[in-house]
Formats: structure tokens, C-alpha cells, sequence
């Protein structure tokens, strides 16, 4: 898969899951900008490791529930490198509770952070790759998307919106061969959901087919794919990584 030369933008990119995908970019030989919220001790760390490889890879930090943020830092990596071509909308948060109970603090904080930051960035980008003639975009989704978890009305209502966006947006920059496509994690080993495999434990496992738990690179191989030359024909798609998780076999 070629993304040699590439200039790519990772949203979250300073931990997790977002570090795999900034790592996997930058090793297939892109350049790497990616947006951290407040950990600037990990985002240098990131950072430090990658160019001591002699990756190029550049840390910013934004808070991408801003439009104004967004435009900014687009227009910064534009300024530095002259081009921006694959862009990751990484960024995300679990704020779970039940209905009953659920703030309303705690709905627009994921749904600003998990969806709003979404339409932020591809918003920011589209007219950069329209102009250019080329794009890859690639958003986060998950299975709670399709497969309901009590407690995380918020966090669903977040991804679905994230698929239905991906798939509109694909249908009107695809004649400008640019791509849109989304990666639905299952469980996944990150610091993000590690309250939730703890609280179910073993039983966790004994519901994904492949009996284990996902890593980060799984779903950065996944981002690969979406974001290499050679996916020009695919647009439009959600790509579950779920080890067969939403299957429905009964294990």
C-alpha cells in the first residue's frame, strides 16, 4: 500500500489508537501532522521517537471541536508542506450513562468531539483536495454504531452520525477522486476502553470469534489500506475490525 510522500493529518493522533495510525503513516513514508488536545508531554513523545527514526512527523495542538481551529490547522499544514492528502479524523471520548441519568454535558461533549470535529475537518480539507484533484478520507466509527451497549447512547449516536456523514460526503467528492471511508473498531486494547473491557472482563473475548482483543496497529493497518493510492475504486465504505465481533454467531 503507497502513501510515500503523502501529506496526511491525524486527528488524536498523540495516543492509542491515533498513535498506531500517525506510527503506520509515517513508516509507509508520509509525512505526519496530528492534533493532540492537552498531552503535550505525549505528543512530544511521539514525536521524539518518530524523527529519531528519521520520520516527519509534527504535533499540534488544537482543540478539534473547533471550526475556527480546524480551518487553522489545515491551513498550517497547507502552509508548511504545500499540500494536505489523507486526512484521519481520529479524535474521540466516552462519556457513558444511562438515559435517565446522562447530562447534557455529557451528550454534547461526544457528540462535538466524536461527530462535530468530523464535519470540522472534512469541511477544512474539501476545498484543498477538490483543488488538488485528490483526497483520502478516512473516519472513526465503531461497532457500537450497530451493536447496542447500554450506557453509551451518546457515544452510538456519535458513530452512527459519523457513517451516515462519511457516506454522504463520499457520493459528492468522489469526481474529484477523492475518497471517503470509515473504520469501525471493535474492542480494541487503549487506554480509552480499558474501564470498559475490565468491567466485562473474560466475557468480552468469548464473544469475538478470533478470541482476543484487537491492537491499535490492526486498525492503523485498516487506515492504511483506506489511505493508500492503490484504494482509488473504494469510497463510501465502513470497514468493521472487529475480530467477528458483529457477526452474530453464538461463538
Amino acid at each position: 500500500m503507497t502513501v510515500q510522500g503523502r501529506i496526511a493529518l491525524v486527528t488524536g493522533g498523540s495516543r492509542g489508537i491515533g498513535r498506531a495510525i500517525v506510527e503506520t503513516l509515517a513508516a509507509n513514508g508520509a509525512k505526519v501532522a496530528f492534533v493532540y488536545n492537552s498531552n503535550s508531554a505525549a505528543a512530544e513523545a511521539v514525536v521524539a521517537e518518530l524523527q529519531a527514526k528519521g520520520q516527519e512527523v509534527w504535533a499540534i495542538q488544537a482543540d478539534v471541536r473547533s471550526k475556527t481551529a480546524a480551518d487553522e490547522v489545515v491551513a498550517a499544514v497547507v502552509e508548511k508542506w504545500g499540500k494536505l492528502e489523507i486526512l484521519v479524523n481520529n479524535a474521540g471520548i466516552i462519556r457513558d450513562g444511562l438515559l435517565a441519568t446522562m447530562d447534557a454535558q455529557q451528550w454534547q461533549d461526544v457528540i462535538d468531539t466524536n461527530l462535530t470535529s468530523v464535519f470540522n475537518f472534512c469541511q477544512a480539507v474539501s476545498r484543498q483536495m477538490m483543488s488538488q484533484r485528490y483526497g483520502r478520507i478516512i473516519n472513526m466509527s465503531s461497532v457500537a454504531a450497530d451493536v447496542s451497549n447500554p450506557g453509551q447512547a451518546n457515544y452510538a449516536a456519535s458513530k452512527g452520525g459519523v457513517e451516515g456523514f462519511t457516506r454522504c460526503i463520499a457520493t459528492e467528492l468522489a469526481r474529484r477522486n477523492i475518497t471517503a471511508n470509515a473504520v469501525a473498531p471493535g474492542f480494541i486494547e487503549t487506554d480509552m476502553t480499558e474501564a470498559v473491557v475490565n468491567a466485562a472482563g473474560a466475557e468480552i473475548k468469548k464473544k469475538i470469534p478470533v478470541r482476543r482483543l484487537g491492537l491499535p496497529s490492526d486498525i492503523s493497518n485498516a487506515v492504511l489500506f483506506f489511505a493508500a493510492d492503490e484504494s482509488s475504486y473504494v469510497t463510501g465504505q465502513i470497514l468493521k475490525v472487529d475480530g467477528g465481533l458483529t457477526l452474530g454467531g453464538l461463538g
